[in-house]
């Protein structure tokens, strides 16, 4: 399809909680409203006019061809009324959204936004003073922003419930996250970026894809993390029912970028664009467009969810030899995404050299050198969750004490905890073990007879959920990662 929208373009108005633009032929004229919204004040000719020419300084870096500059609107007497922001006319039918509302193949299209966005990233300047807009203070207050507008609609649109709970979810994953976040500070990661990379203001055209109306009212909205900005179109994607594209776009921007990041602060930062997208929602429906609510309400849900996805989480896996809690251990962080971390590898690093499998208590396994193993467990996992990772703890965990300094790094470090004790009869689990030690393929040391005798002195875990290991470890990860 040809790139030309054609001079015979019917006329047309659109409008935005701030602006109104007019279609004339195959030019678009964009008025901005005297409106102030708290996050932005047009209320002034003068603001106005400043803010149209920052808009099209800004959206040339992306689309020079499309900004072609301010025309002023004049009065009788000659002088300047208002101000208007001329564009090149797009065509409607080429919206990278409908074209995935429509099925059409968008992947090379999706490559080309993640190509252009990354370049625009490489190009930014250093953040300098910018660089605060990365850190959890920052995040922080623009997710109560979003809150307290949310908090202000009727109940029926958003019960006060629901924003209590996204609310403490925010509050868990950025009062633990302080090193990941410095992280993505300290490697270069916030840049100028777009600030409102959403599908309809992406354009396909014959000769390369036209992304638009980027933000310009805001440096502290336009600046901040790269994957900030990539995760609006990512949040976009799976609005319009696509989660795959949405993954495949951030996966092509991150090979671009050589960025990479935890799961969980991509689910956060989805998230947050979510409720960015119900902030202004919500916007519209306070100036009485009440048919916004369902869009209020399909933001809220999907924010609800990927904040869940995004939740960090300390697993701890525990039972006697043989049960089956390496194996548990392992299709549980295969499903969630999880790293696992195993006390029979972190020993063999702690305390390297042959164990004495017939002795409990002794050798490698003495009360000192086993404290050293588990201290090496936790710190590895302070580490991980901070960074943003879930961690699978794959040890027996028969020790009281162990669990709770356990829970104590999970506290630490604002991760939710879940606890599991695997069981299985002795007489399996022992036939489990000689089974292991015939293949030759376990690193555990453990004997039936090591089992027998750490299961008579297994500390009483009332706090942990007990899985029997009879059925399939993919059956069992799976219902456990579902009811996480």
């Amino acid at each position: 399809m040809s790139d030309d929208p054609g001079p015979d373009l019917a006329p047309a108005v659109a409008e935005t909680h701030t602006s109104t633009l007019v279609f004339i032929g195959d030019r678009a004229y964009k008025l901005k409203r005297p409106v102030d919204l708290g996050f932005l004040d047009f209320r002034t000719r003068e603001a106005r006019e400043a803010a149209c020419h920052r808009e099209v300084d800004l959206n040339r870096r992306l689309v020079p061809d499309v900004y072609l500059g301010v025309a002023d609107v004049a009065g009788p007497d000659g002088e300047p009324w208002d101000h208007l922001v001329v564009m090149r006319r797009m065509p409607v039918d080429r919206r990278l959204s409908r074209l995935v509302e429509e099925g059409v193949d968008v992947a090379d299209a999706l490559a080309d936004v993640a190509h252009q966005v990354a370049t625009l990233h490489a190009a930014s300047p250093p953040a300098g003073p910018h660089a605060e807009v990365g850190t959890p203070e920052t995040l922080r207050r623009h997710w109560d922003e979003a809150f307290a507008l949310l908090r202000g609609l009727d109940a029926e649109v958003v019960a006060p419930a629901e924003v209590d709970a996204m609310e403490a979810d925010v509050a868990a994953y950025l009062d633990g996250r302080g090193p990941l976040l410095a992280q993505r500070v300290a490697g270069g990661r916030i840049v100028a970026g777009h600030g409102d990379l959403r599908a309809e203001d992406c354009f396909v055209l014959d000769d390369g894809v036209r992304i638009l109306d980027c933000l310009d009212f805001d440096d502290d909205l336009m600046w901040g993390d790269a994957l900030l900005d990539v995760a609006f179109l990512a949040m976009d994607l799976r609005d319009l029912g696509r989660p795959d594209l949405a993954e495949g776009f951030l996966a092509r921007y991150a090979e671009l970028a050589a960025d990479r990041w935890p799961a969980s602060l991509a689910e956060h930062l989805v998230a947050y664009r979510a409720s960015v997208r119900a902030k202004v929602a919500a916007v519209r429906v306070q100036q009485g467009h009440d048919e916004a609510g369902a869009d209020v309400r399909r933001f809220v849900d999907l924010c609800a969810a990927a904040l869940a996805r995004g939740r960090v989480r300390l697993v701890l896996v525990g039972g006697t030899p043989g049960t089956g809690k390496s194996t548990l251990a392992r299709a549980m962080a295969a499903r969630t995404g999880a790293v696992v971390l195993s006390s029979d590898e972190v020993r063999d690093d702690v305390e390297p050299g042959a164990g004495a499998p017939s002795a409990v208590g002794r050798g490698r396994y003495a009360p000192d050198r086993r404290a050293r193993v588990y201290a090496e467990l936790r710190r590895r996992a302070g580490e991980l969750l901070a960074r943003g990772e879930s961690v699978v703890l794959d040890a027996s965990w028969s020790d009281a004490d162990e669990r709770e300094a356990a829970r104590a790094v999970a506290a630490s470090t604002s991760s939710g905890l879940v606890e599991v004790r695997c069981t299985l009869p002795a007489e399996e689990a022992a036939a489990r073990i000689r089974a292991r030690a015939a293949e030759g393929t376990d690193v555990s040391e453990a004997t039936p007879e090591v089992a027998e005798a750490m299961a008579a002195a297994f500390a009483p875990w009332p706090e942990a959920t007990e899985v029997a290991t009879t059925e399939a470890p993919e059956v069992l990860a799976g219902r456990l990662a579902a009811a996480l």
